[in-house]
């Protein structure tokens, strides 16, 4: 029995020509969801503390303080033939990018695909109700040890 391997389905996107910028065809900010109403709120008070910790502690000398960009449980939609998709890390960091969107608004969701950026750092901090799902993702499964590997 042979089966079929797995594909992902395409992802039209309409052009003319010449073709257009990503910028006019594809989702922006505006258009995907910023928050998910349905998700809980933060564990406990150091959730929200340690992003503020690395927001404020983090320096970077080769880019002036506006073209950095930290996002703390913001939306970052990541994949283009998935536009809905989308993490919600606790902190991220993105440099070289404006910290406004456009120069004029503030960030309300990160889209990779728009900024042409990725993050160069994403914090994910375990708390009892994501603990197992990252350990999972990122971990061997050991006896009350694991190990990243």
């Amino acid at each position: 029995m042979s089966q079929r391997p797995f594909s992902i389905p395409p992802f039209s996107i309409p052009q003319g020509d010449p073709p257009l910028s990503p910028r006019k065809i594809l989702p922006t900010m505006y258009d995907l969801p910023s928050e998910d109403p349905e998700e809980p709120g933060l564990p406990d008070e150091y959730h929200a503390l340690q992003p503020q910790l690395l927001s404020r502690t983090f320096q970077c000398p080769r880019y002036p303080a506006d073209r950095v960009f930290m996002g703390s449980d913001l939306n970052l939609y990541f994949n283009i033939r998935r536009p809905q998709w989308y993490k919600r890390p606790d902190w991220f960091l993105v440099v070289d990018i404006s910290r406004l969107y456009d120069e004029v608004d503030l960030r309300s969701s990160y889209v990779m695909w728009q900024e042409g950026v990725s993050p160069f750092v994403v914090v994910e901090l375990l708390s009892p109700g994501t603990e197992k799902k990252i350990w999972v993702s990122i971990a061997i499964q050991q006896p009350k040890s694991p190990k990243l590997i």
